[in-house]
């Protein structure tokens, strides 16, 4: 279980970096009007893979760690440190993982190169803002470290 958190911990940091890779990529082909390449797919397709590995991990961590031991009862839910990893960082992150998927699906059917580099653009700011706001950061008092 330990390897598991781990993982998942120490991911995050490649899932942070692919996206901004991908954002960066997006608006610079956004803003300068450039031909949707290969490559440019390629960035924006590992960024999505490793954001879904990411969140596979994650529920192996979430079920083997809580193991159908949750119940949604006021006292989980008035633990703050419960209620986040139970409810909060899992909303938050599935909902970024759909938004995140849902743009890439959307760019592929658009054929406007500007429009499409602007899909993926948005869809993916949006998809890390979320993430970014349901990491437990260790200045959020969550029990969570840098790694």
């Amino acid at each position: 279980m330990n390897a598991i958190k781990h993982a998942h911990s120490g991911l995050r940091w490649v899932v942070l970096a692919l996206l901004l890779l991908a954002i960066a990529n997006a608006y610079n082909g956004w803003q300068k009007r450039q031909p949707y390449t290969p490559s440019d797919k390629k960035k924006h397709l590992f960024a999505l893979i490793f954001c879904h590995i990411q969140m596979l991990i994650g529920f192996v961590a979430y079920f083997l760690n809580l193991g159908g031991k949750v119940q949604f009862s006021g006292a989980t839910m008035g633990n703050d440190l419960i209620r986040f990893f139970t409810m909060e960082h899992s909303i938050m992150m599935i909902l970024a993982i759909v938004v995140i998927t849902v743009g890439f699906s959307k760019a592929k059917k658009i054929i406007e190169t500007p429009r499409r580099f602007r899909m993926i653009f948005s869809t993916y700011l949006i998809g890390l803002l979320l993430i970014l706001a349901g990491i437990p950061w260790p200045f959020r008092a969550l029990g969570a470290g840098w790694f």
